[in-house]
């Protein structure tokens, strides 16, 4: 679509800031009239003539129905409005002619209001004190008329953009690292934005609450503005000056020179393991990062820091599902903040944040208060991580030791002989004094106790400014979330917010298995009584609410209901009765009728046998197994793939325990006790096994079966009835047969 074929421009005025969504990049909100007067100007689009599509009753051989036919075509080409994608608007603000190109992101606004961003309003030089003077001047509740003029107006038209192909940007501040931005500027941009302007200020946020400004410089095609959205977009950096390219480089030399693996830099992190001492260093504002993989679940894991910089801080998050973030001073589980050493904590067993936890993620920072000199250097520290070192200090130990007769001295708490407690009394009490709060003793001219200080608040203290500064800054300072915007007390509030119930903690989501928000802004509330019972993220209770088809029964399945549904499967495969297979010790068949013969065999293997005659006793049914016994031994039944000791034929393909050649009297001394152990009678169900030939499909099916059965060593282990069903039911197929059960066969106990 060409850029002229959509006219439509209208003016609206600017919602205030308050009333107003929170808007992302370039995009704007507009009303629902606004969309029907932009269908209204759309074009018509004609059908192409190889895409024509006919309707249901078109009939070609039936001329009657041409002429429906045709009115069906003309109602569907007056049905082909279509708006231009994407929707692209021009800005302009009429006081001061400033103009900026913006996307829609909805249409949901007031009538006769725009919602603007933050961005499109700095653009256009749209201060938010005008709304807040325009609501000073009349505090009563304004009337419909009053809240169409709260705010300044702008006109907008609709413009369509080409699609960029270049853009050139100019960075506002020297020092910018490729390796800082580029990512940053790549998401940014397709997240955000769907037009970029000519002259138009981006400000990249960063990883570190920093941010990247730019100038957009130039664009490609040229003109005022290009559109973002679907094309490949070449981005070239160039910086403002000399001067500043001069400055950037050497900011970024100074950075290499404190590269992480330098003798200047940080450490680089890696793979820990278990009672392993790493000693390493690390910058103020630099995090390293370190990871245990492989630990005992059920043990008691102590982490251990020791530093003689008391700014340096310990910091450990799980990697789970619901934890995916390294661990960092706004974002961790467990951390120690303290200025003593060693800095530590312990990692119980019991503790639910480890419940699911694929590695264990322990990072090492500095504060980022020594970087203000213009070479900071790095502090060094030994991390351990050891394995049930639960310390537990006797009281008595803790106790300085004092010989008898020794007397304490109230003022600096040390023992000395009782005859010279009034000398050194008279010099303590002249030169130390005794902190009533902590039980510290300081010269009273020393700076250690002109600095002392005790927090109001808490039990913290410190015996210099600098100590007192960082103290109120992790715990008394409001910090705001990134992800939410709320404002919290402290750094370990902000910590556990951001690790717990922060709407844009990052998770894994088990269902769509991406890496999303818990909760985005359709989602319920974690308070939803659904949400607390069903123990899932508001995200996962909705993305769990699509459904898929069961791989076992087709049923069509929730998918937060699918493990339940799956545990009812498992309930019923422990529950269902063992198949009854046939009494023929070479047959792989089940008997699908219990009780549907006296000898248990299968239809196949019981047919031979079968006549139509009365026998209650069952003596001529012992006489024809006897004939048929016979017959094997003495004939054989010819077929090679015959694996039955009891046959002539495999006796002579394999070797038998029974001789090769026996006279009808030794056969009949072998399987007279055969056919005697028999219960012949209708109602006297067999339980013994018998030896008869059968077909090359069953006889491979129960060779199958037993080498399945046979493999013990496997997690699931199956016994020799439910291996024969589940070859008959995989047709002989041996991967089919595992298949099948593993769906419906319970494993060997």
């Amino acid at each position: 679509m060409t850029q002229d074929t959509l006219v439509w421009s209208s003016q609206f005025v600017v919602a205030s800031p308050e009333r107003a969504p929170r808007l992302p990049g370039d995009k704007i909100t507009l009303p629902q009239s606004a969309l029907e007067q932009l269908l209204a100007a759309a074009p018509l689009q004609a059908v192409p003539g190889n895409a024509r599509v006919h309707t249901a009753s078109f009939d070609p051989f039936n001329p009657h129905t041409f002429a429906a036919e045709s009115r069906a075509r003309q109602e569907i080409e007056q049905r082909q409005q279509q708006l231009p994608h994407p929707l692209t608007f021009r800005i302009v603000n009429p006081q001061n002619g400033r103009f900026i190109y913006a996307g829609i992101r909805e249409f949901s606004a007031e009538e006769n209001e725009v919602a603007l961003s933050s961005l499109l309003r700095e653009s256009l030089e749209i201060k938010d004190e005008s709304f807040a003077n325009e609501e000073a001047q009349d505090p009563a509740e304004p009337t419909e008329a009053q809240s169409a003029q709260a705010g300044p107006a702008v006109t907008v038209h609709a413009k369509q953009l080409p699609k960029g192909t270049y853009v050139r940007l100019r960075p506002l501040e020297s020092g910018y690292d490729p390796e800082d931005w580029k990512a940053l500027l790549e998401r940014y941009l397709r997240d955000n934005f769907t037009t970029l302007t000519t002259g138009e200020l981006l400000a990249v946020p960063g990883t570190r609450n920093e941010s990247f400004r730019f100038l957009v410089d130039k664009v490609f095609p040229e003109g005022e503005g290009i559109c973002v959205v679907d094309t490949d977009l070449e981005v070239d950096i160039v910086a403002l000056s000399e001067e500043q390219a001069r400055e950037t480089l050497q900011k970024r030399l100074e950075k290499s020179a404190r590269a992480p693996g330098t003798s200047t830099g940080s450490s680089l992190g890696g793979i820990l393991s278990l009672g392993e001492t790493v000693t390493a260093q690390v910058l103020p504002g630099d995090y390293v990062d370190y990871e245990l993989r492989e630990w005992n679940r059920e043990d008691i894991i102590r982490v251990e820091l020791v530093s003689d910089d008391p700014n340096v801080s310990l910091f450990a998050s799980p990697l789970s599902s619901r934890q995916q973030s390294r661990p960092r001073a706004d974002m961790h589980v467990w951390g120690d903040f303290s200025s003593h050493s060693p800095k530590k904590f312990e990692l119980r067993p019991t503790n639910i944040a480890l419940e699911g936890a694929e590695a264990f993620y322990v990072s090492v920072s500095s504060d980022s208060q020594a970087s203000d000199a213009a070479s900071p250097s790095p502090s060094r520290y030994q991390l351990q991580i050891t394995v049930n070192a639960s310390e537990t200090l006797n009281e008595d130990e803790t106790q300085e030791p004092h010989e008898a007769g020794d007397i304490q001295c109230k003022n600096c708490q040390q023992w000395v002989p009782e005859r010279t407690l009034v000398l050194h009394e008279n010099f303590c009490l002249r030169n130390n004094i005794l902190c009533s709060q902590c039980n510290v003793v300081f010269q009273k001219r020393s700076e250690e106790w002109q600095n002392h200080w005790h927090c109001s608040q808490d039990s913290a203290s410190g015996n210099d400014a600098s100590s007192k500064e960082r103290h109120d800054t992790i715990y008394h300072q409001t910090h705001q979330c990134v992800d939410c915007a709320l404002d919290l007390e402290g750094l370990p509030a902000l910590a556990q917010h951001r690790t717990t119930d922060c709407p844009g903690k990052l998770i894994l989501c088990q269902f769509c298995h991406l890496l999303v928000p818990q909760k985005g802004e359709s989602d319920p509330d974690f308070h939803d009584p659904e949400v607390m019972l069903s123990g899932l993220t508001p995200h996962e209770l909705v993305d769990g609410g699509r459904t898929t088809e069961c791989h076992l029964c087709n049923k069509i399945i929730r998918l937060r209901d699918m493990n339940t549904h799956l545990r009812h499967h498992d309930l019923e495969r422990s529950s269902r009765p063992t198949p009854r297979i046939c009494l023929n010790e070479n047959c792989g068949r089940t008997v699908s009728k219990p009780g549907n013969d006296t000898l248990g065999l299968c239809g196949f293997c019981f047919g031979p046998l079968y006549v139509d005659s009365f026998d209650p006793e069952g003596k001529a049914l012992r006489r024809r197994i006897e004939r048929r016994y016979l017959s094997q031994m003495m004939t054989g039944c010819g077929k090679p793939w015959c694996q039955n000791k009891y046959c002539k034929t495999a006796k002579q393909n394999m070797a038998s325990d029974i001789g090769p050649t026996m006279s009808v009297a030794e056969i009949m001394k072998l399987i007279k006790p055969l056919a005697e152990a028999l219960n012949t009678k209708p109602d006297v169900p067999n339980s013994e096994p018998l030896f008869f030939c059968v077909d090359e499909t069953s006889q491979q099916r129960r060779n199958l079966a037993e080498l399945i059965a046979a493999d013990t060593e496997s997690d699931k282990a199956f016994e020799l009835p439910w291996c024969i069903a589940g070859v008959e039911a995989g047709g002989g197929d041996l991967e089919k047969s595992r298949e099948w059960l593993s769906k419906w066969a319970p494993t060997r106990s």
